[in-house]
């Protein structure tokens, strides 16, 4: 088994000589055998493409790509629901992060296009500002995310709280990711699912490793939580490998670094502070999964903007050629699809996998694949 030679970034970079040593410890591991890996993490996409690691190991592993990209889960229903606000309220201003700004619904209209009445930020707690120097108007704070991103949500509404602003309220679209796991193993045939996870690294920061072990034993396959360079990456791999090929379940924390045990406990009390469970949530390409996503708990309901403004769901239907929902969830790759590169690209994302930095197919089309 012949892996090519080493792409000129890595080869620049200072880990040459161990992310050689790593490969061939993969080939050695593995011998004719090819494997499956998933990795969950949109930002673990984007590492493995950018770096050129990905044809480093294209004859040792095939990449499934995972749900683990909260802007690509976002039910196009959602953004319809923020639309529907700021078309029916003169004094609303949505304020939320770029990628979420570019989403698209059916009809070609996302939240770029109402600019007089959005606000893109780069944090949560940016929308204090903007409350108090807007005192007429309402601002909407639209947070979305996995674990790593509720806790600056949960901390802009206790600022909300502590500082009695009563012009800003929470549109709340935060997700899970072990549900997502769970999901995305479940709707696979087995000779289809993936033979291990790479599981997400700065999610972990928050939740812990201990956090996937019910995970392991349910889906009944090995996951490494790995951090984003290309030797922790590998690294990731070999811990897989190694537990694949002597059919074992497990769990390997590869990014001991920087996620613990435990996690970030003080983030989660702030959660849990503030957030509690959904009965279920929509995912795009998933449907609907149970206590897969958080909103804000009753006592605080008015600063949450669904009850606030009355913002009842709006139907939209994914673009009927567009393979979003199957990449997701490891059914279909960017090349898959009829739009990518042709009518959907990042200067016009029809998909929600163009349109965020951390999709497959803005991964994919950034590294020239396919072009």
């Amino acid at each position: 088994m012949n892996c090519p030679e080493l792409p000129e970034l890595i080869e620049k970079s200072n880990d040459e000589v161990q992310i050689n040593s790593q490969i061939n410890e993969l080939k050695r591991i593995l011998g004719e055998r090819k494997i499956r890996i998933m990795e969950f993490c949109g930002g673990h996409t984007h590492s493995f493409f950018n770096t050129g690691l990905v044809s480093l190991i294209e004859n040792c592993v095939e990449l499934v790509h995972g749900p683990g990209c909260p802007v690509c889960v976002l039910p196009p229903s959602r953004v319809a629901m923020l639309l529907d606000l700021i078309e029916r309220r003169d004094d609303v201003i949505v304020a939320t992060y770029a990628d979420m700004m570019r989403i698209k619904t059916l009809d070609g209209r996302s939240l770029k296009n109402f600019h007089h009445k959005t606000k893109m930020v780069y944090s949560a707690l940016e929308c204090v500002k903007l409350a108090q120097e807007n005192p007429s108007k309402e601002i909407v704070f639209a947070g979305i995310g996995f674990e790593t991103t509720t806790p600056p949500t949960a901390l802009l509404l206790k600022k909300i709280i502590d500082n009695e602003i009563h012009n800003l309220s929470i549109f709340c679209n935060h997700v899970l990711t072990a549900p997502a796991i769970r999901a995305v193993m479940q709707s696979l045939d087995e000779e289809m699912r993936p033979d291990g996870i790479i599981g997400p690294g700065h999610v972990s920061m928050v939740t812990g490793s201990e956090h996937y072990l019910p995970i392991v034993e349910e889906i009944k396959r090995p996951i490494a939580i790995a951090g984003f360079e290309p030797y922790q990456l590998m690294q990731s791999l070999l811990s897989l490998a190694s537990m694949i090929v002597k059919s074992k379940v497990g769990l390997s924390n590869d990014y001991s670094s920087v996620v613990s045990t435990e996690g970030n406990k003080s983030a989660r009390d702030l959660i849990d502070m503030y957030f509690e469970l959904r009965e279920e949530f929509v995912w795009r390409g998933v449907g609907s999964l149970p206590e897969s996503a958080l909103k804000i708990k009753k006592e605080f309901s008015k600063f949450d903007a669904e009850i606030r403004f009355e913002m009842n769901d709006v139907h939209q239907a994914e673009h009927p050629a567009c393979r979003c929902p199957a990449i997701l969830m490891g059914k279909a790759k960017p090349l898959d699809c009829k739009l990518y590169a042709k009518a959907c690209t990042p200067d016009n994302p029809l998909g929600t996998c163009m349109v965020s930095s951390e999709g497959a197919c803005s991964a994919y089309y950034n590294n020239g694949i396919g072009l």
